[in-house]
């Protein structure tokens, strides 16, 4: 643990070395600009491997990939600059640093995440608003270097490139930042890349005003930015979680403006660079996955809430549901609806005797039943076990009837698995009068009903 404490101190005192020496030799030194200069990045990395066990395994080896690669590529360019070496190094540097890029993509998201993972929706959303703040940033802030390159197809790509990969890089890490409360690590990291990509942007801006040279003081803050993002790797994130994912706001309008500079493009196809294309056109593919997840999860939940409120073995509404119809009915005071508890008569013999698989069977059918007899408009439910429930809607001499019916659907056999059964029902009807104890009422004479056996009792219509 004392090494890689030791690495992690270094690193910026070197960088103040760098920067004294630099600043008493100004003119290019091998010792400073080649070894100096890359050794301050390959400790970084090392102290980024070396950091606490608490880190995501895989976001430390990418970025540690990341910078090394880095590095190759900054060790490639400066020895061009004190040795002869082939035309295709400078391809070579520049295809090492590209290839920092995918490292970073796959690491920090990892790295900025809190201890509970990202969910696939908060990285879908934090890549469109990424994606969509590149594509704008692409079409105003890279276009006026392309004529600067106009002949070298291969200096246009890179210098193309480097910046939308930059802006890319930049947008998701402040998006994935601020999807989650801000802590120490996750505004070093940000911060570092910050530091990284205007680096970037002003050699990019000095190359084509051809005063960028080797040994320049704006060449360390590559090793800044890559300093401070090493050192976020030694700080926790915050243990909080934030609920709230991106505001739909943001998610819109980066979807919007992507949209807007795809029709430009279309439309005045020599108004705006062609290589804008391509994260606009991934905002909106993204969009159309992230419009199908969404309407996934809305039927999903609106499954849910059916099974919430339904029973599970006849598809009848449940007790939830019918309580929360009873509620309502109760508040109505209308008197010409009606409240029925219905309780099967011989069930529990039937069930102990032919088990509980010909049980199911029978309150499938005996449901079923029910459903035939009952007047359109009504609520059947059943609330659990053998007992029912029914919101009838009528006077009391129409429910009253409807509660013989329900009775006279049990005055036949059930054939199941080559048995007939017979079962019998109670009912009690209570006429709905706005009292608030309706249903124990119901309960009371259901109970009368099935001690007098006299299958239907009404506090109203005496059977």
């Amino acid at each position: 643990m004392g090494n890689r404490r030791l690495t992690r101190a270094v690193v910026p005192v070197l960088l103040i070395l760098h920067v004294l020496t630099r600043l008493a030799l100004p003119a290019p030194q091998f010792l400073v600009d080649l070894i100096l200069y890359n050794v301050i990045a390959i400790c970084s990395a090392i102290a980024i491997l070396a950091s606490p066990n608490f880190n995501d395994r895989v976001s430390r080896v990418a970025l540690t990939l990341a910078i090394l690669l880095w590095s190759a590529g900054s060790i490639l360019s400066t020895s061009a600059e004190f040795y002869v070496l082939p035309q295709f190094t400078t391809t070579i540097a520049n295809a090492c640093y590209l290839l920092l890029y995918p490292c970073a993509f796959i690491g920090l998201p990892r790295a900025l995440r809190n201890k509970p993972k990202f969910g696939t929706v908060e990285l879908l959303d934090s890549t469109i608003l990424g994606l969509g703040l590149s594509s704008i940033g692409s079409a105003f802030l890279i276009e006026p270097v392309v004529p600067h390159f106009a002949g070298d197809i291969v200096k246009t790509f890179f210098a193309v490139l480097f910046p939308i990969a930059d802006l890319i890089l930049v947008a998701l890490t402040l998006t994935l930042a601020l999807i989650q409360p801000m802590s120490r690590r996750s505004t070093l990291i940000s911060f570092g890349i910050i530091i990284f990509a205007i680096s970037d942007f002003l050699f990019l801006w000095l190359s084509i005003n051809n005063q960028y040279a080797l040994g320049s003081l704006s060449d360390d803050g590559w090793l800044l930015g890559i300093i401070i993002l090493a050192e976020g790797f030694w700080h926790r994130g915050t243990e909080k979680v934030n609920t709230e994912s991106l505001h739909p706001l943001f998610i819109a309008t980066s979807v919007m403006m992507s949209a807007t500079l795809l029709a430009i493009t279309a439309l005045r196809h020599e108004y705006l660079p062609n290589f804008i294309l391509i994260p606009t056109i991934a905002t909106l593919c993204l969009a159309f996955i992230r419009m199908a997840i969404a309407l996934r999860d809305a039927r999903s939940i609106g499954e849910e809430r059916i099974l919430a409120r339904s029973d599970e073995l006849t598809g009848l509404p449940n007790r939830r549901r019918f309580i929360a119809e009873l509620n309502l009915l109760s508040k109505s005071s209308k008197s010409e609806d009606a409240l029925l508890l219905l309780d099967l008569d011989g069930f529990k013999p039937i069930n102990d005797q032919y088990g509980h698989e010909v049980g199911d069977l029978l309150l499938k059918q005996v449901s079923m039943r029910f459903e035939r007899a009952l007047p359109q408009g009504s609520l059947l439910a059943r609330l659990g076990g053998d007992e029912f429930g029914v919101i009838v809607r009528g006077d009391d001499e129409t429910t009253f009837e409807a509660a013989l019916a329900l009775r006279a659907t049990l005055s036949y056999p059930f054939s199941i698995a080559e048995h007939e059964i017979t079962v019998g029902v109670s009912v009690g009807h209570v006429s709905n009068d706005g009292a608030p104890d309706l249903l124990r009422r119901a309960d009371n004479a259901m109970y009368q009903a099935k001690r007098e056996r006299l299958g239907v009792w009404s506090e109203s219509v005496r059977n």
